[in-house]
């Protein structure tokens, strides 16, 4: 048999349910072949052996692909439409039981910043998130929610000071703020999604994906928006047929569900 790329792909969807062919290859396979590298393992076959025997390989694997990088208020001259803008908007349209999903939310960050700016327009007890990512190991690191100097170095000074307690060299996010966040595991790319969002959040994710599975993923998240919601995306990224797609661009990276 031939273990190529192929063969690696068709196994890890068995193994994980998780479709590397959604993600652009050259990128993917050099990922891969990085980590297999570095446990001097020579093969694919071998490789996949390995994944199937050892649980903390297989999880070091999922996290490794699952592409984790995140901070709070990241972008923060985005967050400031989101403040001044989006949320009021929203509340005006809506009234501030908004349903909001944090999607590919890595360590938390994202779904954390969102209830610290919404705090500024309404009690935290009326705040809800669902925050969803592909890796468990991430979303254990959430529920945790402690966090390096750097990760909350552009959260505004006064949600630092009320939101974050300092431990040795980390912080440590607040409960009352931690217990407005629901954590579920998602694939983007198979499960069901979330219906009648206000407010969608899925940052510089698809990126990493081919034009035809970010296609799927911004139709998907246009039938999840209420008629009116906000689909917020990274700065990296961009959707060049939003029209196609039932949208209008409020601004570079805030698409609104118009059909």
């Amino acid at each position: 048999m031939d273990y190529d790329y192929g063969y690696l792909k068709q196994q890890i969807f068995n193994l994980t349910s998780i479709d590397l062919n959604a993600y652009k290859e050259r990128q993917m396979k050099r990922r891969i072949d990085t980590l297999i590298d570095k446990h001097g393992i020579k093969g694919y076959d071998k490789y996949v052996q390995a994944l199937k025997g050892d649980k903390a390989l297989f999880e070091e694997f999922v996290n490794y692909i699952t592409i984790n990088v995140s901070e709070f208020y990241r972008n923060p001259e985005q967050w400031k439409i989101i403040d001044e803008q989006i949320i009021p908007e929203l509340v005006s349209k809506f009234g501030k039981n908004l349903k909001i999903w944090s999607a590919a939310c890595s360590t938390g960050d994202e779904p954390y910043s969102l209830v610290m700016a919404l705090s500024r327009h309404m009690p935290l007890s009326q705040i809800h998130i669902i925050a969803t990512d592909l890796d468990k190991q991430v979303i254990a690191k959430a529920k945790v929610g402690l966090y390096a100097d750097r990760s909350i170095a552009a959260v505004p000074a006064d949600l630092k000071k009320k939101y974050f307690t300092q431990v040795g060299p980390s912080y440590k996010i607040s409960d009352e703020i931690k217990s407005r966040v629901e954590f579920k595991e998602h694939n983007l790319l198979k499960d069901t999604y979330p219906n009648d969002c206000h407010l969608i959040v899925c940052r510089n994710v698809l990126i990493y994906f081919t034009e035809e599975a970010k296609d799927e993923v911004f139709a998907r998240f246009q039938k999840s928006l209420k008629m009116g919601g906000i689909l917020f995306i990274g700065s990296t990224e961009q959707i060049i047929n939003y029209k196609d797609l039932g949208y209008t661009r409020k601004s570079s990276f805030f698409y609104e569900r118009s059909v």
